[in-house]
């Protein structure tokens, strides 16, 4: 399965029944901040893949009329799948980067350096808003058994932002000296 399967699992291995807006609304909240939250479509995507493989059971919270809510569980055999997943020996495999910014600077010499320089100040403030928001996180736990992981990674999300934001400035260091002039560019190191 794709690693996005597993995380939707992983969502559902948290007590209680969630629909696939609820799965959503707390991939946003926590996910999001080390992994991407998928799009509403490939949470219900993967909860049809999940509930054909057995890992999850669903029932309508109403009668059956086609707007009732499906609420979702994980199952004693999604669990097991899930619990040996997450401990199997081998790499993790290597984090995927895909930083848009990043991109557009490297194709910089096509852009104004005054539009290169917005875009790394925007990201800053955005990076700054998303580190207020891991910071506000845990807080919207409250009350779910067994945080302590979700809480881990959320604390190795606060410093990859903090770790973002020192890049940023850097960068905008490394832009301000492409600006002045080719005997003060950066050096390769």
């Amino acid at each position: 399965m794709p690693a996005t399967a597993w995380a939707v699992l992983g969502l559902l291995s948290f007590p209680g029944e969630r629909t696939g807006y609820e799965l959503k609304k707390w991939a946003d909240a926590s996910l999001r901040f080390f992994y991407r939250s998928p799009a509403i479509s490939r949470i219900y995507a993967e909860l049809r893949r999940l509930e054909g493989l057995g890992h999850v059971t669903s029932q309508r919270s109403g009668p059956q009329e086609p707007r009732a809510e499906r609420r979702y569980a994980i199952t004693e055999a999604g669990r097991s799948a899930l619990a040996n997943w997450a401990g199997a020996d081998g790499d993790a495999g290597p984090p995927v980067l895909k930083h848009p910014l990043v991109l557009r600077v490297w194709l910089g010499h096509l852009a104004a350096p005054e539009r290169l320089r917005a875009l790394v100040d925007e990201h800053i403030d955005r990076t700054r808003a998303e580190l207020k928001e891991v910071r506000a996180a845990p807080a919207r736990a409250e009350g779910v058994d067994d945080w302590a992981h979700p809480q881990v990674a959320l604390r190795w999300s606060e410093r990859h932002h903090l770790a973002e934001l020192e890049l940023a400035g850097a960068l905008l260091n490394d832009l301000e000296r492409i600006r002045q002039g080719p005997g003060d560019a950066p050096t390769r190191g």
